[in-house]
């Protein structure tokens, strides 16, 4: 079980960086959509819940 959480916190940051960069690039475009980056952001906003979400759930197994 340890391992399965520790490959989807992964998978959650490496989605979070993957949203992030997307969303900085977006921003950078001289004629960039406000709605697209908007979402991004939300988007980035899930994934670094879900990250945390799935680390205090690590945590909370590894004490007990």
């Amino acid at each position: 079980m340890h391992i399965i959480l520790l490959v989807l916190i992964g998978l959650a940051l490496l989605g979070t960086l993957g949203v992030l960069f997307a969303g900085v690039i977006t921003l950078a475009q001289p004629n960039h959509d406000p709605r697209r980056s908007n979402a991004l952001m939300r988007w980035r906003v899930v994934l670094q819940g879900t990250a945390l979400l799935l680390l205090a759930l690590l945590l909370a197994l590894a004490r007990g």
